[in-house]
């Protein structure tokens, strides 16, 4: 039971956000020793990975956006064009984005999240695993969060 009376808003409130995320930083630090040890090093902080695919023309043909942090890639989008599909165009995506992790930021691992009408086979037919299934999420679709150990 609640022993004080709290008013409790809803607005959308960019500083209280700010201030929760700090105060959930600063607890989780203090309750994590692998976190304590982390801060204030390179491995700290997210750094954007991109790698673009471009035709003749200079026209966009697929690309793949993440971040790394501490020894994960964290592939946040990857798309190739419909004309594309089913050149190889994406595994070359993921294979770049990879070895860019691996061998510039010492990653050793990789999560990514994908929809049952995406490509859920595709990143299994790259070494993927599937780890986590929730389905109706939304409603109708099933979303699944896979990793890959990077050798």
């Amino acid at each position: 039971m609640v022993s004080r009376m709290f008013r409790l808003e809803t607005e959308v409130d960019k500083s209280r956000q700010d201030l929760l995320r700090r105060r959930l930083r600063e607890t989780n630090t203090a309750f994590s020793p692998i976190l304590r040890a982390l801060r204030g090093t390179p491995g700290e902080r997210e750094l954007p990975l991109q790698v673009w695919a471009l035709d003749d023309s200079g026209t966009l043909a697929g690309g793949l956006v993440g971040h790394t942090w501490t020894t994960w890639l964290h592939v946040t989008y990857l798309w190739v064009d419909e004309r594309h599909r089913g050149t190889g165009l994406g595994s070359h995506l993921l294979a770049r984005a990879e070895h860019m992790a691996r061998t510039e930021r010492g990653c050793t691992a990789v999560r990514l999240e994908t929809w049952d009408f995406q490509a859920p086979e595709f990143y299994t037919k790259q070494g993927y695993d599937v780890v986590c299934v929730i389905p109706d999420y939304p409603p109708g679709i099933t979303e699944y969060t896979l990793t890959k150990r990077l050798g």
